[in-house]
């Protein structure tokens, strides 16, 4: 009996991505695999996939597993190149500047980082020599090597370096865990991998960008490191077209936009919320407007919930253990006593909180009064002020803030009713973004994470249904293990601008968990109590957020309807003012944002002035305008200049400005 046991693990099967299944002796590694298929293969390759997980192309596979291999130009190697440059950066780093003390360098997305501890902080300046050391490191070429070290001789290894960071590290790793160290060459560090076979493979196709200050572990209280960031692509023509992404993304940049336009500031005294400006909040209300008209017209009712709202709903929802320290609490109010003249102010027992969400509170309403399975699905919508209390280094213009508006909504349904309300959402979504612009959308599951509340048959259920969901809409998608909300999956929905960057925007997730934790129900055919299914779901995510990103995709060259002045009526003398005023008045009498410029100016100096302004539409008269009852027409970017008569002028760009729902 134990012989036969013996004989089955001895040999695995190894099913390869074409559904082939391979057989192999227990012990393979993904590069004796790579071998077994072709000799180019393995020459290629720099790691393998199991069961979906990246790994090493050396390490021993003992069981059955689904495989593929990854070769240099597959878009999953971009990952393992960056994560290797980071190490390459490293050794370079200790090789030219010694007693500099690495930490850690993760790859990010488009690159990688690696903070360093050294008594003089790096600049710039520094860049041109690391990155030669970097590019004579690849040369050589040096294999990746893999040891499993005792954690005691680890940690006293590093501390006998002066590498008191690593050391802290390796102490702070679960005991359960192996503590992994990769070699290239004579440097080594502790990592987890995995890593591609040689140095050589991560390429010269790599840049240093950025230098960062960053607290160790992310800790204020702690030591400042220097943060060094870099990108790594595949070959020379990929790392150009990125540089060159980056240099259109710094002119597109939407706080120099918001500034240039007069829409909004930001500033010390108020972290993280923004001020807006006239014309900006012109745009912001536009956006609003059109989102409300949009949902209206599917079915949503529109709701106002609470801005502070007492801890016990976060902590029954969940939220108060998972989010807390996102929140900003405020005692509730306490009574002050006086006694013999002096004041006393009991210490607080209870606590509120700014919503920095809006399910409990939209579940709240839709616990009052009974409902029936006839009522649903209700589909409740708010745009909700919600407040969280993000990092001050996290912080970004529109892009992260502590203060914003979404554009949420809820929907309460049955559970036959998940299919369809999933698909209706994705179709919204998908007829919004193309209004506003964007019509390259990449949809991702989410799936459950590793923490979360409710049970297994219930993520099994709502994983399910969104998968059904975006089969039925003909969505193709990719999954996302771990990267669900603690109380169920969600799909996310990604854009691209016109240089190309990828925003995660939209979301729609599937919860049974947070109906049943504050108590919600509803009435079933059967006259019996059943717990509704929430959709959480979202179009834009946030108007700030998508007002930033709506501005460097447009460059500020709004869509008219948009547009936070449609139109500028600008005389070339004084003595077409009285018709320039008339003709602002009939464009406002015909829903058309205009504003007049009368000044003492040049029309040139004025043209130049209301480009900068993105003003996309200019009428501009002069005597012979005003005795014609004409508009001379230039429009932004454009050389061009027609002339059209005043009632046909502004019938045509009435229509031109109409918002398209």
């Amino acid at each position: 009996m134990i012989q036969t046991q013996t004989t089955l693990e001895s040999s695995l099967n190894i099913t390869l991505p074409d559904g082939s299944v391979r057989t192999y002796p227990s012990g393979v590694t993904g590069l004796q695999i790579a071998d077994s298929i072709s000799k180019s293969l393995a020459k290629a390759a720099v790691g393998v996939k199991i069961d979906g997980a990246l790994s090493d192309l050396s390490l021993p596979i003992q069981k059955n597993v689904k495989l593929e291999i990854i070769r240099r130009q597959d878009d999953t190697a971009l990952e393992m190149i960056r994560h290797d440059a980071a190490h390459v950066l490293a050794e370079a780093v200790q090789s030219l500047f010694p007693g500099t003390q690495v930490t850690i360098g993760p790859t990010i997305e488009n690159g990688f980082y690696y903070d360093f501890a050294r008594n003089e902080p790096f600049s710039t300046e520094d860049f041109a020599a690391i990155e030669t050391e970097m590019q004579k490191i690849v040369e050589r070429g040096a294999p990746f090597t893999r040891e499993v070290w005792d954690r005691d001789e680890a940690i006293q290894y590093f501390k006998d370096k002066g590498e008191n960071y690593k050391a802290e590290l390796i102490q702070d790793l679960p005991v359960s865990e192996n503590i992994t160290i990769y070699r290239q060459g004579d440097w080594l560090d502790l990592c987890r991998g995995p890593h591609m076979q040689n140095v050589k493979q991560v390429g010269m196709a790599f840049k240093l960008l950025k230098v960062a200050g960053a607290y160790w572990r992310g800790d204020s209280s702690r030591a400042m490191l220097t943060r060094i960031y870099g990108t790594a692509w595949r070959d020379e023509a990929e790392l150009n077209a990125y540089l060159t992404q980056l240099e259109e993304a710094e002119k597109r940049d939407h706080r120099k936009i918001g500034k240039d336009m007069g829409l909004f500031h930001l500033q010390e005294e108020s972290q993280g919320s923004v001020f807006w400006h006239p014309h900006g909040f012109t745009i912001y209300n536009q956006l609003e407007n059109y989102i409300r008209r949009r949902i209206q017209g599917d079915g949503y009712v529109e709701v106002k919930t609470p801005q502070l709202m007492h801890s016990r709903f976060w902590e029954a929802s969940g939220h108060w253990s998972k989010f807390r320290e996102n929140m900003f609490v405020v005692p509730d109010v306490v009574p002050s006593t006086e006694e013999g003249g002096k004041v006393f102010k009991e210490e607080p027992r209870e606590f509120m909180a700014l919503k920095p969400m809006n399910c409990p509170a939209h579940v709240q309403i839709f616990k009052q009064g009974i409902k029936s399975y006839r009522d649903l699905p209700i589909r409740m919508a708010e745009f909700g002020c919600c407040h969280r209390n993000e990092a001050h280094g996290a912080l970004h213009g529109l892009m992260r803030v502590r203060q914003m508006t979404q554009d949420d909504a809820h929907i309460f349904c049955r559970v036959d009713q998940i299919t369809d309300e999933s698909i209706r959402f994705c179709n919204l979504l998908r007829a919004i973004y193309k209004d506003l612009g964007f019509e390259d959308l990449q949809v991702k599951l989410a799936l459950r994470p590793e923490n979360r509340a409710g049970t297994d048959e219930n993520w099994d259920r709502a994983e399910q249904g969104l998968r059904d969901a975006l089969d039925a809409a003909g969505l193709p998608y990719e999954d996302l293990p771990g990267e669900g909300a603690f109380y169920g999956p969600k799909l996310e929905f990604h854009l691209k601008d016109a240089i190309g960057r990828s925003w995660q925007c939209g979301t729609l997730q599937l919860d049974f968990v947070m109906p049943e934790r504050l108590d919600a129900h509803y009435i079933g055919e059967d006259g019996q109590k059943h717990r509704p299914v929430m959709l959480h779901r979202a179009v834009l995510g946030t108007l700030e957020r998508f007002i930033g990103i709506m501005l460097e995709n447009y460059a500020g060259k709004l869509p008219l309807w948009l547009a936070p002045v449609q139109c500028v009526v600008a005389t070339i003398t004084g003595k077409a003012d009285s018709y320039a005023e008339e003709v602002v008045r009939d464009l406002k009498s015909h829903g058309i944002r205009a504003e007049a410029d009368l000044r003492n100016e040049k029309i040139n100096y004025k043209v130049r002035e209301h480009s900068l302004q993105k003003v996309p539409v200019l009428f501009v008269v002069g005597a012979r305008e005003a005795e014609e009852r004409t508009v001379a027409i230039r429009r932004l970017g454009s050389q061009d200049q027609n002339v059209e008569s005043i009632a046909q002028a502004i019938e045509a760009l009435a229509h031109q400005c109409k918002a398209p729902y």
